[in-house]
């Protein structure tokens, strides 16, 4: 009697409560809940009441006042966690109504009744607290329970769905190892194929939401790849309908996440395997089990599929434990496919555009594979078919490019797309620096080819400069270096043409290094190019001298690009070995007449700036046991270290430009540079000893290397004191030497300034006279009388002139001149 009056009661309540729960009672009917749940061990009569009960907690819930949605949010939080709880409940109608009841969380329908008194909580306020309850990690907790049941395990899936578009949930949901329990859902049999779409649906979500690393390791078990690689070839082979093909394609995608974890059993699975055979199945016709009764029809779907192989064999070139797999399965003959004009749209009626987006994907895929497979790359004469494609992109042959896709971007209309990954694909194999590769290349005119598409793209560039363009120049530079080091023969056969195309690179208008564009990297590929084909061959060389190129290459220098005067200066030293580089450096001119030897001195000032090495405001010396040390040095602790390590001074060298310019300044030598002022002087006799100082350190280093570990007998000890204070007085040898050049100089300044002092004084008299006649004059010119004294003057001057002993018969000359009417001659 007492279990049919609560069944009673329990009516009451549901009919009650019919048009929503209140927010302040809904932890008793949670209650009341869980009183239910454990009665139905007992009764089951009491299992209807239970699901009406949580029927009623899908309704919207019912608040008084606005603040009671934050007011009661504890306890509607554990309320509904608790609804997850009730999982556990043997029953199919209960869990089934508990899964209906949070899909119902997401509805916006309101009901059609309101309590008195009463206005519904906010649209997603039941998410809010679901996600504040962990609800969803108990949803996946809970798929053991249903394991056997498919329409329960459904339902629960369906609800893992709603809640999986919240990243708070599904990282409650991945604290569950939600993403490894699904996937081994997915090849579960229901031939409905709910369970393979919902699973997979509730996967991606978790990928979206939640970290890559962390849901690629839960997925990442045998088991776990056996299910997806069954359910992958189930959908290949049996999955006809547009909805299984874009499931399959979406499968794919996680299988390539997969496949970039080494940890991944990819291969022990055979997936790797039937992933490469599906690539290239199409393109190599040779018959394999794997993919028998397998065909590609034109749809979109299809095509995207063909895409994702691509990109799956991408990803596996990183692996070196797949290297195999892709020589044994021909891939290479399979992307080397592509590598030919574009005469027909392709196989497969795919259009135009599809199969450019193909063919560049192929040849994108082609430059991570071709570095692995070197021997199947010769083989295949991949040399040959790029050259030959290579020869059609810049011919005259009809052809528009899409430039759809992400490899088409800058090729529309063109073939600059096609171009860019041919190239791209020599450079991966020629960045090898394998002799058979690089001779094979050589031995087809590679050299001569490569220059006639660099004049091309330059001449492209200069109607529209393009940063596909830019790529493309820089890239061939790349190749010619590499194949043209340490080889005079293929030194030679860049000579001529090749330092005319190099000589306008190296002109380039600095303000374009700025743009973004990548003058920059093309300018560094230039001078890497002149660097490796040109040095070293007297031919070359004499004509790049003979273009002018060491002044071009100074006038670069002038700029004091940080990124560039380390290259610059390195080119510079190894064209010395020329003997006719030195003059040519010595006549080169600069802004305001600069000389080379100024300019070298500026930059090592202003890099000793820069590394803080200690000087005075004069910039001599100052630190005389550590005259060149940076202020980086300085810092160093005293470090033991191997015989076969380099020391910070010796790794100093090649942090800066120092050295580089020091052995410059050896070439052009330290006497008779012209341009110098006395600072630069005092600068100069720095660098002149850099070696010496240099040595010093390294001796101090080794000294006080020494004096950590081991205590040196007294004849080292007295060596090693004498080299000390070498190196010291070397140090104020120097300093002396400074102040005796800025004396000097003083000392000639005082002098010039004395000489300009007298010129003044010279000029001011000079003035004063002139001054003083001008008044005399006026003074003639307008006093009779100051004219007749004139007069006067000027006879007993004449007649004090004239000679005392008269010579007989001799003519006497007046000195007045007859009817004069002027004053002023006669008065002069």
């Amino acid at each position: 009697d007492l279990e049919k009056e609560q069944l009673k009661i329990l009516k009451k309540v549901v009919k009650r409560f019919e048009n929503g729960l209140p927010l302040k009672d809904l932890a008793q009917v949670i209650e009341i809940l869980n009183l239910c749940a454990e009665k139905m061990n007992e009764q089951e009569a009491f299992t209807e009441p239970l699901r009406e009960l949580i029927k009623l907690c899908g309704l919207p819930f019912q608040k008084k006042k606005l603040s009671d949605e934050v007011s009661y949010s504890v306890a509607v939080s554990k309320s509904i966690a608790q609804l997850g709880y009730l999982m556990r409940v043997p029953s199919s109608q209960v869990r089934i109504q508990i899964c209906k009841c949070v899909v119902s969380f997401y509805s916006t329908e309101l009901p059609r009744k309101l309590l008195s008194g009463y206005q519904p909580t906010s649209a997603n306020y039941k998410i809010q607290m679901a996600e504040l309850g962990g609800l969803a990690e108990t949803l996946v907790l809970s798929l053991a329970l249903v394991e056997n049941q498919l329409t329960e395990k459904l339902w629960v899936l369906k609800a893992l769905q709603h809640l999986s578009s919240s990243g708070v949930n599904c990282r409650l949901m991945m604290k569950a190892q939600a993403a490894s329990r699904l996937c081994l859902y997915l090849n579960g049999v229901d031939p409905s194929g709910q369970l393979v779409f919902r699973s997979s649906e509730v996967l991606w979500n978790l990928l979206e939401n939640t970290s890559k690393e962390e849901f690629v390791n839960q997925l990442s078990s045998l088991e776990c790849v056996h299910a997806l690689k069954e359910v992958f070839v189930d959908l290949l082979m049996h999955g006809f309908r547009h909805y299984d093909r874009q499931l399959r394609n979406d499968l794919l995608v996680i299988a390539t996440l997969l496949a970039e974890n080494p940890a991944a059993p990819m291969i022990e699975s055979g997936f790797t395997k039937l992933l490469i055979v599906l690539a290239t199945f199409t393109e190599v016709k040779i018959p394999n089990p794997l993919v028998k009764g397998l065909k590609l029809t034109c749809s979109y779907e299809d095509f995207e599929l063909k895409k994702l192989l691509f990109n799956v064999i991408g990803v596996l070139s990183k692996d070196p434990c797949a290297v195999q797999l892709l020589s044994e399965n021909d891939v290479m003959p399979a992307l080397l496919y592509y590598v030919k004009p574009n005469q027909k749209p392709g196989f497969h009626d795919w259009s135009a555009a599809q199969y450019e987006e193909l063919q560049l994907h192929a040849i994108a895929i082609l430059a991570s594979v071709a570095p692995l497979l070197v021997d199947k790359y010769l083989s295949c004469q991949a040399n040959t078919l790029l050259l030959v494609f290579l020869e059609w992109c810049i011919g005259q042959d009809p052809f528009f490019g899409q430039g759809n896709s992400f490899h088409g971007t800058g090729g529309r209309g063109n073939k600059l797309a096609q171009m860019r990954y041919s190239l791209r694909v020599l450079r991966s194999v020629v960045s090898l620096y394998d002799d058979a590769v690089n001779l094979n290349l050589c031995d087809q005119g590679a050299i001569s080819q490569l220059l006639d598409i660099l004049k091309y793209a330059a001449n492209k560039s200069k109607e529209k400069e393009d940063p596909t363009l830019l790529e493309i120049q820089a890239d061939i530079l790349f190749l010619l270096s590499a194949l043209c080091e340490n080889d005079l023969h293929r030194k030679e056969l860049f000579s001529y043409e090749g330092v005319d195309i190099l000589i306008p690179f190296i002109q380039m208008d600095p303000k374009k290094l700025y743009s973004g564009l990548g003058h920059n990297c093309l300018l560094f590929s230039a001078l890497d190019c002149l660097w490796s084909c040109v040095i070293g061959c007297y031919i070359a060389e004499d004509y790049f001298l003979e273009k002018q190129g060491i002044f071009l290459l100074l006038d670069l220098l002038a700029l004091k690009q940080k990124n560039l005067c380390s290259i610059i200066l390195g080119v510079l030293v190894e064209f010395c070995d020329n003997p006719k580089t030195t003059s040519h450096i010595s006549t080169w001119r600069g802004e305001k007449d600069q000389t080379a030897a100024n300019l070298l001195i500026q930059l090592w000032r202003e890099e000793e700036l820069e590394l803080g090495v200690k000087r005075d405001r004069y910039g001599r010396i100052v630190d005389m046991k550590r005259p060149i040390a940076s202020s980086f040095q300085k810092q160093q602790e005293v470090i033991p270290m191997p015989a076969n390590c380099p020391s910070f001074a010796i790794m100093e060298i090649s942090e800066n430009i120092r050295a580089k310019l020091y052995s410059l300044l050896c070439k052009l030598g330290f006497e008779n540079l012209p341009g110098l002022s006395a600072k630069d002087f005092v600068t100069l006799a720095i660098i002149r000893h850099y070696i010496d100082f240099k040595v010093g350190e390294v001796w101090s280093e080794l000294c006080a290397e020494l004096k950590e570990e081991f205590r040196p007998v007294a004849s080292d000890e007295e060596a090693l004191k004498v080299i000390s204070e070498m190196s010291e007085d070397t140090g104020r040898m120097i300093a002396a030497l400074q102040t005796e050049v800025l004396e000097s100089q003083h000392h000639q300044e005082i002098q010039e300034e004395q000489k300009t002092y007298t010129k003044i004084q010279a000029v001011h008299k000079q003035r004063e006279m002139v001054n003083k006649s001008w008044e005399n004059f006026l003074t003639r010119t307008s006093n009779y009388e100051a004219l007749k004294k004139a007069k006067r003057l000027q006879e007993k001057s004449v007649e004090t002139s004239r000679s005392k002993s008269k010579t007989q018969n001799r003519a006497v000359h007046s000195t007045d001149i007859k009817g004069l009417s002027t004053t002023v001659s006669n008065a002069q």
